[in-house]
C-alpha cells in the first residue's frame, strides 16, 4: 500500500467508493489524514467506514478546511457537465485530483512509464511490462488496467533500487493527472471516443495529449504517427517538447521511426534499419495494430535501457490478455475469438483486419461515429449475428454492403448460430467465429468481461458437440 505523508492531518474529501475509492481511503487514512467520503451505495459506505473514513454527504457538508477532492475517473468534473460535489469543491477553492495523483506525489524517486490511445492500452500495457519482467525490472502495475494505484507496492523507498510504475491512463484519470511527469509517455492511437466527456474531439485530443504533460530533456514522449490526430500531436511535440521523441508506426519504418514491415520488427531510429525480430507466429500478437503495440512496446523498453534481445524475448513469450483478441478454443479449422474489449468501431475494424474468413458478433450498446469505419474489413465477413440494442443499426449498415447476417438478439443464439455456420463452412483455409461487438456491453451485460466470459462459457458448451462427434477440439 502507498502512504502519502504529506496528507497526514489534513482533510480530504473522496468521492466514488468502488475499488480504487477504497484504495484511496485507506491509504488516506494510514497517512494521517482526516478522510470524509461518500459513494450512494450504503454497502461501499460501511466499507469506507471500517477503513477508518467517516461517511459524510459531500452535497450537504461544510467544505471549510477542505482542500482536495479525490474524485473518481468516471464522475465528470466539466463536461458534459460538472458533478454536484464537484461544483461544491470548486466553490471552496479545493483541488480536484484522481488517485494516479496522489502516487505521483508520494512516490518521487520512481520512473514512471504512462501508456494511453483510445485502443489497445491494456495489451501494450501489459506486454511492456512483461517485457521489463523479463529483463528483471522491478516493477508495479495499474491505473487503469489492474489494481488500483495506491494498492500497489512501494519503489525506491528504504534505499532499494528505485522501481518503475506502469501506468495505463484513461483520458479521465490524464485530466486529474498533476504531479507526474512521466519519463516515458506512449501515445498509441486516437479515435473517437468519450466525446460528451471531453467537450468533443478537440477536448478529447487534448485530453490524451495531457500525457506529455511535466515532460523534460531527460524524458522520452512515444507516438504512434498512424492516425491524422496522433500525427497532429507529434506536430505539436516536436515544436514545444523538450523531451526525446520516438515515432512509431505499424508499416515499414521511415529513417527515425520503429515499425514493422512484413511482420519483422524494424528500428529505424539510428543510422540504418536493424531487423529485431519476427512476429509472425506469435498468436497473441496477430493484426497490423498489434505489430504496433508491439513496435510502441519495443521503444517504450529502448527508451528504459533495455537491450533489443532481450525485448524480443519478451515479445516472443507474452501471453495476452483476456478479451483482447483472445482465443478461446479451436476446433478443426475454425477459431473462436473472444474480443469482447472492441466496444468501439475502431477496435473492432483491428480485430476484422486480423482475419480472413469470418462469422461475426457484433451489437450491444452503441457508441458515437457509426460503423462506417469497419467497411473496408466487410469483405472478410461471411455471415454477422448481431446482438443487443445496436443490432438493428448495425444491420442496415451490412445491408449497405450486401453482408448476410441475423438478428439474434442474444449471446447465446449469436454464438450458437456462428458455431453452426463455421462448422458447416466448406470453403478452404481457416475460418473464426469472432465476438468483437464494436458496442459497449452495458444493454445486457455488467461489462465488457462479463461478456467475454459468457462468450468463452457458451463456446466451450457449443464445443462439446463437436468433441461428441469425435472431432478434436482444442482449448
Amino acid at each position: 500500500m502507498i502512504r502519502v505523508p504529506e496528507f497526514a492531518d489534513r482533510c480530504v474529501a473522496v468521492m466514488g467508493l468502488g475499488v480504487a475509492g477504497l484504495a484511496t481511503v485507506r491509504a488516506l487514512v494510514a497517512s494521517g489524514a482526516d478522510v470524509r467520503a461518500w459513494d450512494d451505495s450504503e454497502a461501499q459506505q460501511e466499507m469506507a467506514r471500517a477503513e477508518g473514513a467517516t461517511i459524510a454527504d459531500l452535497m450537504e457538508m461544510d467544505w471549510t478546511g477542505v482542500d482536495t477532492l479525490v474524485l473518481s475517473p468516471g464522475i465528470p468534473h466539466t463536461y458534459p457537465a460538472p458533478h454536484p460535489v464537484a461544483l461544491k469543491a470548486q466553490l471552496a477553492g479545493a483541488e480536484i485530483i484522481c488517485d494516479v495523483d496522489l502516487l505521483g506525489r508520494a512516490q518521487t524517486r520512481a520512473t514512471y512509464v504512462g501508456i494511453t490511445g483510445t485502443n489497445g492500452k491494456s495489451t501494450t500495457t501489459a506486454l511492456i511490462a512483461h517485457i521489463l519482467e523479463t529483463a528483471g525490472r522491478r516493477i508495479e502495475v495499474g491505473g487503469n488496467l489492474g489494481p488500483p494505484v495506491l494498492g500497489l507496492e512501494p519503489l525506491g523507498d528504504d534505499g532499494e533500487e528505485e522501481g518503475i510504475y506502469v501506468l495505463e491512463m484513461s483520458s479521465y484519470q490524464l485530466e486529474r493527472t498533476f504531479s507526474i511527469g512521466f519519463d516515458v509517455a506512449l501515445l498509441l492511437n486516437v479515435s473517437e471516443d468519450h466525446l460528451d466527456r471531453h467537450n468533443g474531439m478537440d477536448g478529447y485530443i487534448a485530453a490524451k495529449e495531457h500525457i506529455f504533460d511535466r515532460q523534460d530533456e531527460d524524458c522520452t514522449a512515444v507516438v504512434c504517427a498512424d492516425d491524422n490526430h496522433s500525427r497532429g500531436v507529434l506536430a505539436r511535440l516536436r515544436l514545444s517538447s523538450g523531451a526525446e521523441i520516438v515515432s512509431v508506426t505499424a508499416d515499414a519504418p521511415d529513417a527515425g521511426q520503429i515499425g514493422v514491415a512484413n511482420t519483422r520488427l524494424i528500428d529505424h531510429s539510428g543510422d540504418a534499419p536493424a531487423e529485431i525480430m519476427s512476429l509472425d507466429g506469435i498468436p497473441t500478437l496477430r493484426g497490423r495494430h498489434n505489430g504496433q503495440n508491439a513496435a510502441a512496446a519495443y521503444a517504450v523498453c529502448r527508451a528504459l535501457g533495455v537491450p533489443a534481445a532481450v525485448i524480443a524475448q519478451g515479445i516472443e513469450s507474452f501471453a495476452g490478455l483476456p478479451h483482447r483478441q483472445e482465443l478461446v478454443a479451436s476446433a478443426g479449422d475454425v477459431l473462436y475469438v473472444n474480443d469482447s474489449k472492441a466496444t468501439n468501431q475502431d477496435a473492432a475494424a483491428r480485430a476484422l483486419g486480423s482475419f480472413d474468413r469470418i462469422y461475426w458478433i457484433a451489437g450491444g450498446q452503441g457508441k458515437e461515429g457509426g460503423y462506417e469505419e469497419l467497411r473496408p474489413h466487410l469483405p472478410r465477413v461471411v455471415h454477422a449475428c448481431l446482438i443487443g440494442e445496436a443490432a438493428e443499426v448495425i444491420a442496415e449498415f451490412l445491408g449497405t454492403a450486401e453482408v448476410a447476417h441475423s438478428l439474434c438478439g442474444t449471446l447465446d443464439v449469436a454464438v450458437a448460430a456462428a458455431h453452426k455456420l463455421a462448422q458447416n463452412d466448406n470453403a478452404p483455409g481457416e475460418k473464426t467465429v469472432l465476438l468483437s461487438p464494436a458496442c459497449a456491453s452495458w444493454d445486457q451485460f455488467a461489462s465488457f468481461g462479463a461478456r467475454g466470459d459468457q462468450f468463452r462459457d457458451l463456446v466451450n458448451d457449443n464445443l462439446a458437440d463437436v468433441k461428441a462427434d469425435g472431432q478434436e477440439a482444442r482449448p
